[in-house]
């Protein structure tokens, strides 16, 4: 069989958007450029920082085995984030990092806190704000609790929303760690496994491993029962900050088995979201309501969490092919499909209304880095996949093998029609 130039070409493009899908450098700085500029809420200028440290300063994150090195780098290189910490200390009005009605949403700052203090950077006493935040999480005359000991989301009244988990147990995971203190650690997991006690659904059926969004009423009656998307991002992607913690510190051996509980419970999560995943490949707000709208915020937390925790621990490659459904999705067209003009993600949950969608979404620029940056260090750990991809008909591998070989003779035999007419 004969293929000609233009069909090779055809069939080349085809496999270059199967396996390829890639945003380009510019691209990648108009996200990070509207992140910087319009991260001004609490958690997300923590998430901000989150975010440099695991791109630009991986020797300091706790995803790398580095990150408690006895000689600290200088404060200077790490000054994107000294200065996101360095601004919330000299501004606080009371124990809070930042003066929020959230209980938890301030701690997402902790660490960048703590790294101002490791690092001797000036400008700001960061030990006395970290200790401060410290003290007011985990006080419950201070901060509301659940009957079980689960500590409030908000500062007014007991309430639990999955975001906690992104805001509160790293901080306490990286301050134990830091200060070799194992009770906190413990109790960074011990939060987790309270909240997952509170949240998870347990139905029987597909979705038996989602989370509600919010439980226990407030004073009004309010909370969200529904399985929120970007709710089951945060959290997975918080469980796997404390999981690099532990893993990474001279106390791994004493948490051997929290750290199999936290893999466990974050691939509860991804294959529970991934049980109702879209041919399009971005979840819909609400993951089980399809006739919600489409949020490309969350799919990228997801996606993320995919990618690191099999860098990190080898586990959950069986959800790599999905994670680059996400992924593929997201980038279509080299971004042009998924992002604006400016950069901005598209479409997105309203980060400060979250049953509406949004214009912009500032943690939504975040996941995206943070999922270009995990999937970029796994492929640079060899990109292991067990090919398995449940919810997908038609996976990017079958496609492959399917295309796979008739690609590669095209192009073949026309280098040699070339070669024989010249």
């Amino acid at each position: 069989m004969l293929v000609t130039l233009r069909q090779s070409v055809a069939l080349v493009s085809f496999a270059t958007h199967v396996f390829s899908q890639n945003l380009n450098d510019r691209t990648l700085q108009l996200v990070r450029a509207r992140m910087n500029a319009n991260s001004t809420a609490s958690w997300e200028m923590g998430t901000r920082a989150q975010t440099l440290i695991e791109i630009d300063y991986k020797r300091v994150s706790v995803y790398s085995s580095t990150y408690l090195s006895p000689t600290p780098p200088s404060s200077a290189s790490l000054e994107p984030v000294i200065s996101i910490a360095r601004d919330a200390v000299n501004s606080r009005t009371n124990d809070q990092l930042v003066r929020d009605g959230s209980a938890a949403d301030p701690c997402s700052l902790g660490v960048a806190v703590l790294l101002g203090n490791w690092t001797n950077a000036p400008g700001a006493n960061f030990v006395p704000a970290a200790n401060d935040q410290l003290q007011l999480i985990l006080d419950p005359s201070r901060t509301p609790r659940s009957p079980e000991g689960a500590i409030s989301h908000r500062t007014e009244y007991a309430q639990l929303w999955s975001d906690f988990v992104y805001m509160v147990p790293p901080f306490l995971a990286y301050y134990g760690a830091v200060t070799s203190n194992k009770t906190l650690i413990a109790e960074s997991v011990r939060q987790i496994e309270l909240y997952r006690d509170a949240l998870r659904s347990g139905e029987s059926g597909p979705e038996e491993n989602l989370w509600k969004h919010i439980v226990m009423k407030a004073p009004n009656g309010f909370n969200d029962l529904g399985y929120w998307s970007t709710g089951m991002g945060w959290a997975a992607s918080g469980m796997l900050r404390v999981l690099g913690t532990i893993q990474n510190s001279p106390f791994s051996k004493d948490f051997k088995d929290e750290q199999s509980q936290l893999s466990m419970w974050i691939q509860e999560i991804q294959e529970g979201m991934f049980n109702f995943l879209p041919e399009s490949g971005l979840f819909t707000n609400y993951v089980d309501q399809p006739n919600t709208f489409t949020d490309a915020a969350s799919s990228a937390a997801i996606a993320a969490s995919v990618y690191r925790l099999v860098t990190l621990t080898g586990d959950g490659t069986n959800n790599i092919q999905n994670a680059e459904k996400i992924r593929n999705a997201i980038y279509e067209n080299n971004g042009q499909t998924h992002f604006d003009p400016d950069g901005w993600l598209i479409p997105v949950t309203n980060p400060y209304n979250y049953g509406e969608e949004g214009r912009y979404s500032p943690e939504g620029q975040a996941f995206v880095l943070q999922m270009d940056n995990a999937w970029k260090e796994w492929k640079a750990a060899g990109g292991k996949s067990n090919g398995s991809c449940p919810r997908a008909k038609r996976s990017h591998m079958a496609h492959w093998n399917r295309f796979g070989p008739w690609i590669w003779l095209g192009v073949i035999m026309t280098l040699i029609e070339y070669a024989v007419r010249l």
